[in-house]
């Protein structure tokens, strides 16, 4: 095969490839979620949101050596959530025996 023949077969090749790596991004994506267009996934959302919410208690009382991120992610509530609902605390600062709202 001489240089000319192949050049043409590399560039498909490479097309090729690059094709399938597209292929494969979009259904990583969508595995993970990131196809929200549909109303099943937006129903199963909706319905594990309730769930979380009706499974939080109202309040929580800080514990030592607690941050606001591992309360947060304990209680399944978002972070500016608690931030907002607290307001007089001080994130950086959580003192033991504190209560937190959570709803």
């Amino acid at each position: 095969m001489d240089k000319r023949s192949s050049a043409p077969a590399r560039a498909a090749a490479v097309a090729a490839l690059a094709i399938a790596a597209i292929v494969a991004i979009v259904a990583i994506a969508g595995a993970l979620g990131g196809d929200s267009s549909s109303p099943h996934r937006d129903r199963q959302q909706t319905e594990r949101r309730a769930a979380e919410k009706r499974n939080t208690p109202a309040t929580y009382e800080v514990q030592s050596g607690d941050t606001l991120i591992s309360i947060a992610h304990r209680m399944g509530v978002p972070v500016r959530t608690i931030e907002k609902l607290n307001p007089q605390v001080d994130p950086q600062i959580l003192i033991a025996g504190e209560t937190l709202k959570l709803k």
